[in-house]
């Protein structure tokens, strides 16, 4: 069966869950009571975040709060920043889902409440040859977020290869995806590992979409998520990003009951309008272009699940980064409360 045909079957399987889920899932949300004035949403520049951008410019959460603000982060940095200072007054907010792990087991007041993001970790090349990742032995990549997502998922695939991450590979960090990007289309580097959006926008902008011509001048070459099904025998997918509910909503579980509805409603129409996404992702972060963004939907693992249920794979994500760094997500293993219980 081709890839095409596999992605087809994905996409319808993950249209009916996703009806499924709204039919039965939420259909008993308690009632919300009192309109809250504002109500603040952050994320990436990612897949992650474009059910929070469509909350916010469809009006999907206006019987909840009189504004819905989206607030983008760029870096780990400016994640931490908004997570840990109570002045940010940010209620919902996108992240990796092991800085989650870390920051509630640092202590900051938090709860996951769902996974959404599953697969969007590339290497991209501009040798077609190379196919796994023992074939980037001795080769420069650029890595972004030095100890966070994606170099946390390489390094740990390279150990269970049974490769040395800091010896078999020359690692060039840089600060994120899209400069990782940037570099690769300057011809300043040859090989990077990206996530989407910036694996698809540099495919674009070197001309080397569709992947049909006879010349392209990059490749997508390892699919990370790939290779952690068939390095840890499971499913090919990575828990890697989801919603952590913060501030007031916290206290208040009819607002995150209603703002998963709306979350899952949202991502449902990101997936089923990849163009339309597009644009209205493009319009809100002026690095994007529209086509790249759609490209980069269409590419991309995304799947609503509730925290709850996603626990098992979670959890064996961070057993995995446990062995090698305990750091990564804190110490330990969150515990109960780490989850968000509701459905």
């Amino acid at each position: 069966m081709t890839a095409i045909h596999h992605r087809l079957r994905r996409t319808i399987g993950g249209c009916l869950r996703a009806i499924a889920l709204a039919a039965t899932v939420f259909a008993a949300a308690p009632a919300i009571a009192g309109k809250l004035p504002k109500l603040t949403l952050s994320g990436p520049f990612a897949a992650v975040s474009y059910p929070l951008i469509h909350i916010a410019e469809s009006g999907a959460l206006k019987d909840v709060a009189e504004t819905v603000e989206f607030v983008s982060w760029k870096n780990p940095d400016q994640l931490r920043v908004l997570a840990i200072d109570g002045k940010s007054k940010v209620d919902f907010i996108a992240m990796p889902t092991n800085v989650a792990a870390n920051l509630y087991n640092r202590g900051v007041k938090l709860q996951l409440v769902n996974v959404s993001t599953w697969g969007v970790l590339w290497l991209v090349s501009r040798d077609k040859s190379l196919k796994t990742l023992a074939d980037f032995q001795g080769k420069e990549v650029l890595m972004p977020f030095r100890a966070d997502m994606p170099d946390i998922v390489f390094q740990t695939l390279a150990e269970k290869a049974g490769l040395d991450p800091k010896k078999n590979f020359r690692l060039r960090y840089v600060g994120s995806p899209l400069d990782a990007m940037q570099l690769l289309i300057a011809r300043r580097a040859d090989h990077a590992l990206l996530s989407e959006p910036a694996v698809s926008m540099a495919l674009r902008k070197t001309k080397s979409f569709p992947v049909n011509l006879i010349a392209p001048d990059l490749y997508r070459s390892v699919d990370l998520q790939q290779e952690w099904g068939r390095l840890m025998q499971r499913e090919a997918r990575i828990p890697q990003a989801g919603i952590a509910a913060m501030g007031q909503a916290l206290a208040n579980p009819a607002l995150v009951e209603r703002f998963q509805r709306a979350y899952a409603a949202s991502l449902k129409w990101c997936e089923d309008k990849p163009d339309e996404c597009g644009a209205m992702v493009a319009r809100h972060i002026d690095m994007l272009t529209p086509e790249a963004v759609a490209d980069s939907v269409r590419a991309d693992r995304t799947a609503f699940v509730t925290a709850a249920d996603a626990r098992p794979e979670l959890e064996f994500f961070f057993t995995q980064l446990h062995a090698r760094q305990p750091a990564l997500i804190g110490g330990k293993l969150p515990g109960d409360a780490f989850y968000w219980p509701g459905k």
